[in-house]
């Protein structure tokens, strides 16, 4: 039963002062709470301003809706969701709850929040040396600028005229000089969120974090305040052409999935091994569906080796172009002259094996075959202008056309009335020669020394060479016959 006396200080009646409802209490009081003391209970009812909670006694408590908003002003809470609050009235009839001890207190009152760690409410008033000037129940205390935030305070102004929870560090000179620190506070609220976070934590989750910091070997995802994880190069993309800094940036949202958890003494230095790529499959599972044999797609090179260059045609598609497959238009002895990792170039799948994850490409085949039309450009006969392109102690390549080169060989050069001025070319000069024969098949092509504006060099080598073969001797045999006649 509740007496005359106590409803006329009931909370309906009147505002009690937190110091006069900790005096009020008693062990043996019906509510079995104290001001000050920290409750767990579920939410059974979300009203408009105000929301209550089951405390396991006989009354239920209320806390104001506006005390649980989160900092976009959304209730992050449901009906049955547990809540963790602080008494800051009770009586027989009421229980009130907040996450800080605030309003009107007396010292008793402060020094019992000092003692057994409980956060009050108090208002950033204006900055002071060294700090802030708080005030919290009707009494002034000090923060210093180290303990506002987790964060280093390069700028105090917007703190002021803003409202926190505090711990109460110091208080000395019967109350006169109180030291309040919010840092603390947030730690220990971050500590304990890291820890049940922890707890929970194992491979092959599927989590949401930040991207906090970017480096050269990956980049670091904050999934709670306080815990961070990293995802290596290796593993942001399939894709081996892609650089951190091209695949996330600092403030991105990041779906990743926990491969591993490596701890160690200090809970500081835990390694949280993540992965973004792993989410979205291995490519070489269905490579089959989008790319085949004979098909020419657009690869990007991503490395140069002795025997050849590494080309990806898809996300974590990765093939060898071989050094034999580069080019039809140049004789390569090193890769890097050709290509350079970065290029994009055209290349023909030339093979597949999703079993052993090769892949055989070729760029010389996506530019195409010069030998392929070379009897449609040229014939048997025809004088045309070469570059000089090496000399070997047999004869002088002389290339005709990208891809095309021809033998002059050294025993028709010194037959030739020429031959003064071709022995003293240099390699890339201009030789005019005439072609003696093609060959197609062994992508090879024979030529003789040849002068535009001279036919005497062809009756010249007609008679002191031996009869060629082909269309190109009957020619010859044709021209000494009407020369006897």
């Amino acid at each position: 039963m509740t007496n005359s006396s106590d409803q006329a200080n009931g909370p309906g009646n009147g505002e009690e002062s937190f110091a006069a409802l900790l005096d009020q209490y008693s062990p043996g009081s019906e509510t079995d709470l104290r001001v000050g003391d920290k409750i767990r209970g579920k939410i059974i009812s979300i009203g408009d301003e105000t929301i209550f909670v089951d405390t396991g006694t006989k009354i239920d408590a209320g806390v104001e809706r506006a005390d649980l908003l989160d900092e976009s002003g959304e209730l992050p809470y449901s009906l049955g969701d547990s809540v963790e609050l602080y008494v800051v009235a009770a009586s027989e009839s009421e229980i009130r709850l907040s996450k800080a001890i605030a309003g009107v207190g007396g010292l008793q009152l402060l020094k019992e929040a000092h003692a057994r760690g409980l956060p009050v409410e108090g208002r950033v008033e204006a900055t002071c040396k060294g700090g802030f000037h708080v005030e919290l129940m009707q009494r002034r205390a000090f923060c210093p600028i180290s303990q506002i935030d987790r964060v280093y305070v390069e700028d105090p102004e917007p703190y002021v005229g803003e409202k926190y929870q505090f711990l109460i560090s110091r208080i000395e000179s019967g109350g006169r000089n109180v030291v309040v620190s919010r840092r603390q506070l947030l730690e220990r609220e971050l500590a304990a969120t890291r820890e049940a976070f922890l707890e929970s934590l194992a491979a092959d989750q599927v989590l949401e974090g930040q991207v906090t910091r970017i480096q050269p070997f990956g980049a670091f995802v904050e999934l709670v305040p306080g815990v961070e994880g990293l995802v290596h190069i290796s593993e942001l993309s399939w894709s081996r052409s892609v650089g951190v800094e091209d695949s996330v940036r600092v403030g991105d949202r990041l779906t990743v999935k926990v491969l591993g958890i490596e701890k160690a003494e200090d809970p500081h230095r835990l390694k949280i091994a993540l992965s973004v790529k792993q989410l979205s499959g291995d490519p070489w599972l269905d490579i089959d569906s989008h790319l085949a044999a004979g098909q020419k797609v657009q690869g990007t090179v991503t490395r140069c080796v002795k025997f050849g260059a590494f080309v990806e045609v898809a996300p974590g598609i990765e093939g060898l172009v071989h050094i034999s497959e580069l080019s039809y238009t140049k004789r390569i002895t090193d890769p890097a002259e050709t290509v350079a990792v970065g290029d994009t170039v055209p290349v023909v799948i030339k093979d597949i094996d999703s079993e052993r994850r090769r892949l055989s490409l070729s760029i010389r085949d996506a530019e195409g075959d010069p030998w392929l039309d070379v009897e449609d450009r040229y014939s048997i006969g025809q004088t045309v202008e070469g570059r000089l392109e090496r000399k070997q102690d047999f004869g002088y390549f002389i290339n005709l056309a990208p891809g095309i080169t021809g033998l002059l060989p050294r025993r028709l050069i010194s037959r030739s009335p020429e031959s003064a001025r071709i022995e003293k070319a240099r390699e890339g000069d201009r030789i005019a020669v005439v072609i003696e024969s093609i060959n197609p098949a062994e992508r090879k092509m024979t030529l003789m020394p040849g002068n535009p504006d001279s036919e005497q060099n062809w009756q010249q080598f007609s008679k002191s060479s031996p009869p060629a073969v082909g269309s190109l001797g009957e020619k010859l045999q044709q021209a000494l016959s009407k020369r006897k006649d």
